[in-house]
């Protein structure tokens, strides 16, 4: 297939087509893509890696191993009250996705309810937060990218029982490169 026809096709207008590959260099100058072997991935809706993080299940649904260390998805079940105080993330930018109930998010000090359907993005360097709002529990699907949090993630998941230790907590997320402010 020729340039103009893929563009055509990927974008729906021929108008991208017209632009010099000269532009289409520039645009993709100093980015990376993988070029290991990645496949396709289906998940349904009752699958993925089920963990128990921080007293709340998650399902991951794919992780870096899946996509070339690109991208990190996971559904969370929050009870109501559940929450991540403050925080920055250093490597990685966030989406979130509410699926159910309801959850209130800061992002660089703006606070807003988010409702089944409402999504946020969190880019790394802003302080945000999350906490679970109403009295049932809320489904949440996070994107981060690149990928990487799904270790620190198993690192919480192999904590002991009961309420967790927050120095710990702490401890683990500084590694991941997350600080709490």
């Amino acid at each position: 297939m020729n340039r103009k026809r893929f563009l055509k096709q990927l974008w729906g207008t021929s108008a991208l087509a017209l632009l010099p590959m000269t532009s289409a260099k520039a645009f993709f100058k100093g980015q990376t893509f993988s070029k290991g072997k990645i496949k396709e991935k289906i998940v349904k809706a009752d699958e993925g890696t089920q963990l128990h993080v921080l007293g709340n299940p998650q399902w991951q649904k794919v992780v870096g191993a899946d996509t070339g260390n690109q991208v990190f998805e996971w559904i969370d079940d929050l009870k109501p009250g559940s929450g991540i105080p403050p925080h920055i993330h250093t490597k990685e930018d966030e989406i979130f996705r509410v699926l159910q109930g309801q959850v209130e998010l800061m992002v660089d000090g703006r606070t807003t309810v988010l409702l089944e359907g409402d999504m946020a993005y969190a880019p790394k360097n802003l302080v945000h937060s999350w906490k679970v709002v109403g009295d049932e529990n809320a489904k949440m699907w996070v994107s981060a990218f690149p990928s990487g949090m799904e270790h620190m993630f198993q690192e919480f998941h192999n904590m002991p029982p009961g309420p967790p230790d927050f120095k710990k907590v702490s401890a683990i997320c500084e590694t991941y490169g997350i600080q709490f402010v």
